[in-house]
């Protein structure tokens, strides 16, 4: 299965609903964390959402591999689409991780407003305010 294969089906697993079935992959799989970022950009809803449970779930057990996509999420927080952006910036805070702040401040007076202030809620939930 090609690279292109394997992030075609993980995408399409997603959207599927079969979560926990990704998040065993990503556990025993941990090259496969950079698909993250590949989900947050699909137009499918239940995929994005997907992405966010999934972070969820893998910060409990990997923040390390999670931190290690920050600078890949926050280039995303540069997308044309705003979802995208605000998604991206909802993650970054998950992720609770101080290397996130200067990615989010650049950010933070972006053109839309729903995304300035899930910019500025992620900022605050890093710094624990």
């Amino acid at each position: 299965m090609t690279n292109d294969e394997l992030k075609q089906m993980v995408l399409d697993h997603m959207e599927l609903g079969l979560l926990e079935n990704i998040i065993d992959m990503f556990r025993a799989d941990t090259t496969l964390f950079p698909l993250i970022t590949d989900m947050l950009q699909d137009e499918r809803l239940r995929v994005r959402l997907g992405a966010t449970a999934l972070v969820e779930e893998l910060q409990a057990t990997h923040p390390a591999l999670l931190a290690e996509q920050i600078p890949a999420l926050g280039e995303l927080l540069k997308f044309q689409n705003p979802t995208v952006r605000g998604d991206a910036a909802y993650v970054l805070g998950l992720l609770k991780n101080d290397k996130a702040i200067p990615y989010l401040e650049a950010a933070s007076e972006d053109e839309n407003a729903s995304v300035r202030e899930v910019v500025l809620e992620a900022i605050s939930e890093i710094r624990g305010q």
